[in-house]
């Protein structure tokens, strides 16, 4: 009875914990997440990222408008030196950006549909650069370490996505 307890009490955790995770799928919250750097054509630091297929035909993950923060605060990129961004939200080299601010797309009362989506995308190649620079959970500082990857220009010994 006693083993039946315990191995209930642990699924029952490891569902909370999950289901934590899934409800808040911020990278930034998820030490064995990729650490993502980038660069981008223009500033679009502000505007919602979502995904695209290889053909940039479909939009394959977008957020809802409540997935935008955690906390009190949007999951901006973190600025880097020299033009650089750490990714806070989970893009990839099919990332696209809307029109959209964090600040609008957060005050809808849902997401738009992905037709609408399609049709509110500004850039659907918006990358420079992007490195997988590791996981997340391989710094103990990570802002400071990756700029001081950026400064020795030391990007190149991470894998290049883009």
């Amino acid at each position: 009875m006693r083993i039946l307890l315990i191995l209930l009490t642990s699924f029952f955790i490891s569902c909370e914990t999950q289901k934590e995770i899934a409800n808040n799928d911020f990278i930034s919250n998820i030490p064995s997440a990729p650490a993502l750097v980038y660069k981008t054509t223009k500033n679009y630091n502000n505007n919602v990222p979502i995904i695209l297929s290889e053909d940039k035909k479909e939009i394959v993950s977008y957020p809802a408008p409540t997935d935008l923060k955690v906390g009190n605060n949007f999951a901006l990129p973190t600025k880097l030196k020299n033009g650089y961004l750490l990714d806070n939200r989970g893009i990839s080299k099919n990332v696209a950006f809307l029109k959209l601010t964090y600040q609008e797309f957060s005050n809808l009362e849902k997401a738009p549909s992905t037709k609408e989506l399609m049709d509110l995308i500004i850039d659907d190649n918006p990358l420079k650069e992007l490195y997988k620079c590791g996981l997340r959970s391989d710094y103990k500082n990570i802002e400071p370490e990756l700029n001081n990857i950026i400064t020795k220009k030391e990007l190149n010994k991470f894998e290049k996505l883009k």
